[in-house]
């Protein structure tokens, strides 16, 4: 018996015998109960993992709709490919023309790489600005970024030194409200973001190309063109922009300006090739178990009512550094 009828037992026995008017007035509607849906154990995983390269200005945008990333949430359960394993997260966006709600416009659609991994992919980060000719490759922390182990929301009471958590996400501590006390050089940094990635084992293009982009300093304007050790003749790919936009008096310095740049090429690959060889040897067997375990995974959010349609736009690949997934979700 609940306790509310209990107190009314024993007033009735308390008080004197006495007619009282009943009253007239309605009876008020029990108020219905209000029923709030659980939270998913990793339902904040695809926004607590920084979505690397997004301009500053445009991190609102991306949250500006109720992104469903419960493939994610479904991978690390019994049967997803995330199960029982290691995993390394990191974020990223991909501009779309998405339509929603019979508007379209173009939206920053977030997505999630996992690298399935015994250790960390990397500590580094490649920074590829078109203001800048080569590429710089620095560690994470010069960009306030580093691995973190995320809590799933069932385990967040406890004492986070006793969870021993699988799941490891990409995070940056750079607050946005100081980055007016950065150089604007370093705040544009953040934009030429992205997750490097080096694999020994594999060739990488630029080691495979027999290609050197050619601009030599011509007058009145400087020539640009493409020239293939293996598949052009020098001498007839010379006489060809001749008719173009060489002058013959140039000939001879434009031919030996290509001889030294393919030159610097075969060179470069040369040294690419030796550093490949020199990283594998040094290797520990972890290290190289690792790295030929490893396997990349790219969700994308699924439909939902709350947010565009993305399945048109899914693509395998993520970025120069970590080329395609294995598998698009």
């Amino acid at each position: 018996m609940r306790k509310g009828t209990k107190r009314k037992t024993r007033h009735h026995e308390e008080e004197p015998k006495q007619n009282k008017k009943r009253s007239t007035k309605p009876a008020k509607p029990s108020k219905p109960d209000e029923y709030f849906e659980d939270k998913r154990n990793l339902e904040d995983l695809w926004i607590e993992t920084f979505p690397v390269g997004t301009e500053w200005d445009q991190l609102d945008s991306v949250y500006q709709y109720n992104w469903n990333f419960s493939n994610l949430e479904n991978a690390f359960e019994e049967g997803g490919v995330l199960h029982g394993k290691k995993v390394y997260l990191f974020g990223c966006t991909e501009p779309q023309l998405v339509s929603f709600k019979d508007e379209s416009k173009v939206a920053c659609v977030p997505v999630v790489v996992a690298v399935v991994s015994p250790l960390p992919p990397s500590d580094k980060i490649g920074i590829n600005s078109i203001q800048k000719e080569a590429e710089e490759i620095i560690p994470m922390k010069q960009m306030k970024m580093g691995w973190v182990p995320y809590i799933p929301l069932e385990d967040r009471e406890s004492q986070v030194d006793r969870v021993k958590s699988q799941i490891f996400i990409l995070r940056c501590t750079q607050r946005r409200a100081g980055l007016k006390h950065l150089k604007l050089d370093l705040v544009k940094k953040y934009e030429y973001c992205l997750p490097y990635f080096y694999q020994p084992f594999k060739e990488d293009e630029l080691e495979q190309s027999t290609e050197v982009q050619i601009i030599f300093p011509a007058e009145p304007t400087p020539v640009f063109c493409e020239f293939d050790w293996e598949l052009d003749e020098l001498e007839e790919f010379t006489d060809k922009l001749i008719e173009e936009e060489l002058s013959e008096d140039q000939k001879d310095a434009f031919k030996e300006f290509v001889k030294g740049k393919v030159r610097e090429a075969k060179k470069a690959n040369r040294e690419a090739r030796e550093a490949r060889r020199k990283a594998v040897e040094e290797m520990s067997e972890e290290a190289k178990a690792a790295f030929e375990s490893m396997r990349f995974y790219k969700f994308y959010p699924v439909q939902s009512p709350d947010a565009p349609d993305v399945s048109n736009f899914k693509s395998p690949f993520i970025n120069r550094y970590y080329g395609k997934a294995h598998e698009v979700l």
